[in-house]
């Protein structure tokens, strides 16, 4: 078992990601964390969560890599909970991005709320799927209101707003920068679940979810690392 655990068989992309995935991650929490002490008071907060952002993906990835070496199954109970705790982090960096041109705490709750919302739905819709698509799209619908919520309030709402009043233009292309992230950089995420049994595009065009985690992987080491890198260029501009 543990030689089936350390071993990538060469034609396996999905359990190639999840191991630079993993070291990815993992080195992107060290520099995060390394590098906040080259930024100014106000901006460590922000290279904080970055730093647990990543550090707690590259926990879940280390477990989840595991998992699939050995089962050759998706871990979705374990990404779920990665999510859980990541994505409402991200939206913690909107708050704290915009904090200085005068966001309210309500702000930052209504972002965390609507980050939990679109998961536990999704996971919902996702892990308890009996292959109907009724359950798959009562639950993905659930679920996309939260996403649009946060994709509205980055573009046009309270975020995008309170950017455009922060009086610095580093700040309003970073929110612009991470607006797209959550624009193209998260669409990966429900086209992963509409391809699961029951969903639109496995009903519809035929497409399946067994390489749905290369995606996700690949999102995922994307989307956070992307995150905090925009985020650290911020603080780094900022504090000049």
């Amino acid at each position: 078992m543990l030689l089936n655990i350390l071993t990538i068989p060469k034609d396996d992309p999905v359990a190639f990601t999840f191991f630079t995935g993993y070291m990815a991650m993992l080195a992107a929490s060290v520099f995060f964390f390394f590098e906040r002490g080259s930024v100014d008071k106000k901006w460590k907060l922000s290279l904080l969560i970055s730093g647990l952002i990543t550090g707690i993906a590259a926990v879940h990835y280390f477990y989840m890599r595991d998992y699939y070496m050995a089962t050759g199954d998706n871990p979705t109970a374990l990404r779920y909970i990665d999510w859980t705790l990541t994505v409402p982090l991200m939206c913690v960096e909107f708050y704290l991005l915009t904090k200085a041109a005068g966001a309210k705490s309500s702000l930052l709750w209504k972002l965390i709320l609507a980050s939990a919302w679109m998961l536990i739905a999704g996971y919902i819709g996702e892990a308890f799927s009996d292959g109907s698509t009724g359950h798959s799209v009562q639950w993905g619908v659930l679920s996309t209101l939260g996403y649009i919520y946060i994709l509205y309030t980055a573009w046009f709402g309270e975020v995008a707003q309170l950017a455009e009043k922060s009086n610095s233009t580093t700040v309003k292309n970073g929110v612009r920068t991470l607006a797209w992230f959550v624009l193209v950089g998260w669409s990966i995420y429900p086209i992963g679940y509409m391809c699961m049994d029951g969903g639109w595009l496995n009903t519809m065009l035929g497409w399946e979810s067994s390489n749905i985690d290369l995606w996700y992987n690949i999102a995922d080491a994307i989307n956070k690392i992307g995150f905090g890198l925009v985020v650290y260029n911020i603080a780094i501009k900022e504090s000049e």
